[in-house]
């Protein structure tokens, strides 16, 4: 049985299937609703009911707090309803977001490499077309689990069917550990997507600086190859941390593009360096990026994508410069181990 949702301020109305999810059920019908974990876990696609009841779902306490509850809101990503509803959402026009409705799409693994100790890049061939702008994610459908997990895309979108995944491996976690060891060449697997408003804002027309850490080099990646083979001339820079020169991947890409287009910047940078060989920048991201800039970073459209510490010390030192929340995007996914943390939400500004 299908029910209507209808959604203010911008007078949208969605048909909402039994058991389906509020944001599921926008987003397959290109209606965007703020969101981020798409699991309860963070908030950000909390919504006020001005009509008709809710099922609250699997929505966590921290992301949705029982007095807000009695205020009427609720999580888009894990609500359901058997009536119809009117709902509010906090809903910011960007004129840079394309209207994509989120699709399932099966593809088949094609290839599977380790990229480093512990980021494993899966090549997925999908059985149609995949839609999506560079820098957003997908969700991964895993038999053994309940719900799937996000990644990244690390494709840009002119790869055609071809998807490229990587993944770094959570030692303690639950998903990751399994998909490094048993994903193989030949397996079936259910895509959804495109997820996500993490993208270039074109319309700035601002020069580009890239933070990237660990498995979080797969937007960036995408995002930096789309500008340059579409014709982008602004500056571009990308600042990659890693531990040491094992774990920088794809730089030979990197070094490639730099070669190739007078525009493009590429730092790695290594925390932890024991080779003697090692001519590049030693220390943290945020650091050698205040130098370089000469602590000045005004003008320029910041992108940021990996761990917390990492993204918060940069985010720091970017606002010192002069760079503030407006132009300052972060990407962030959050795990089951959230649930149980105060620290999902950044203390300097929301993510986007």
């Amino acid at each position: 049985m299908a029910y209507k949702l209808e959604i203010e301020p911008t007078g949208d109305i969605v048909e909402v299937q039994e058991g389906q999810t509020l944001l599921d059920a926008a987003l397959r019908q290109g209606v965007y609703i703020p969101h981020a974990c798409n699991h309860g876990l963070c908030g950000t696609c909390k919504v006020e009911v001005l009509e008709g009841e809710v099922d609250y779902g699997n929505a966590s306490s921290f992301a949705l707090m029982d007095s807000e509850r009695d205020d009427g809101y609720c999580l888009a990503c894990t609500a359901t309803i058997t009536e119809n509803v009117v709902i509010e959402a906090d809903i910011e026009v960007d004129i840079d977001a394309r209207t994509i409705p989120i699709k399932d799409v099966w593809g088949t693994v094609i290839k599977r490499e380790m990229l480093t100790p512990r980021i494993l890049g899966l090549w997925i061939e999908l059985d149609a077309d995949l839609d999506f702008q560079a820098g957003q994610y997908i969700n991964y459908h895993i038999p053994v689990f309940e719900e799937p997990r996000a990644f990244s895309l690390a494709n840009q979108p002119s790869s055609g069917r071809v998807i490229e995944l990587n993944i770094g491996i959570i030692p303690d976690g639950e998903a990751t550990p399994w998909i490094h060891k048993n994903v193989k060449v030949g397996d079936k697997r259910k895509i959804t997507g495109p997820f996500g408003r993490f993208f270039v804002k074109k319309s700035a027309n601002k020069p580009m600086i890239f933070f990237a850490g660990g498995s979080g080099l797969s937007s960036p990646k995408s995002m930096i190859l789309d500008e340059l083979e579409n014709g982008c001339t602004l500056p571009i820079t990308l600042f990659h941390g890693a531990r040491n020169k094992e774990e920088l991947y794809y730089a030979e890409l990197f070094w490639d593009l730099e070669k190739k287009y007078p525009n493009f910047r590429y730092v790695p940078v290594l925390s932890a360096n024991e080779d003697p060989f090692w001519s590049g920048e030693v220390g943290f991201t945020n650091d050698v990026a205040k130098k370089m800039y000469d602590g000045k970073f005004d003008g320029n459209k910041a992108y940021l994508c990996g761990p917390p510490m990492m993204t918060e010390a940069c985010i720091k030192v970017l606002m010192q410069g002069r760079l503030f929340e407006k132009d300052i995007h972060t990407e962030k996914f959050f795990s089951k181990a959230d649930l149980y943390s105060n620290s999902v939400k950044s203390p300097l500004f929301k993510s986007i």
